[in-house]
């Protein structure tokens, strides 16, 4: 469930992202979480800190560029144009573990990459939500 904030810069700075994910068993599982009675998703976790089968990921702050007069974040090549609708999603144990990255390459061309604990479907439901203007805060 991807949640995107108003930064505080406006629209023109980086934008803020939440990613609530359910959590993993030891087995490497997905825990099931379902909303009975609308009291006991994802949304309901988070916002009464019971995040005990939750996963939260944020996207990685962004650091501002004298030379080129922005914010940028290395994709190791991965990502060649700038644009709002690029980011990273870390987990805030480890900032430096990227779990998903998604920018663009071309005009009308974009690249996603995802890892643990991400599956397909969650990476390209989370690239999908760039693209919402009302989500994405442009």
């Amino acid at each position: 469930m991807p949640l995107q904030d108003t930064n505080i810069l406006g629209f023109k700075g980086p934008r803020n992202m939440t990613v609530l994910l359910p959590g993993m068993t030891e087995d490497d599982q997905r825990v099931q979480i379902s909303s009975v009675d609308d009291q006991q998703g994802l949304l309901d976790c988070w916002k009464s800190k019971n995040m005990d089968n939750v996963v939260e990921l944020h996207n990685k702050t962004p650091i501002w560029n004298d030379e080129t007069q922005s914010y940028v974040l290395n994709f190791h090549g991965r990502v060649t144009q700038a644009s709002v609708k690029n980011f990273q999603l870390v987990h805030d144990s480890d900032p430096e573990y990227i779990v998903m990255q998604f920018g663009r390459t071309a005009d009308d061309i974009f690249t996603m990459d995802f890892r643990y604990p991400l599956c397909a479907f969650q990476a390209f439901a989370i690239a999908l939500s760039s693209f919402d203007g009302k989500l994405a805060c442009e």
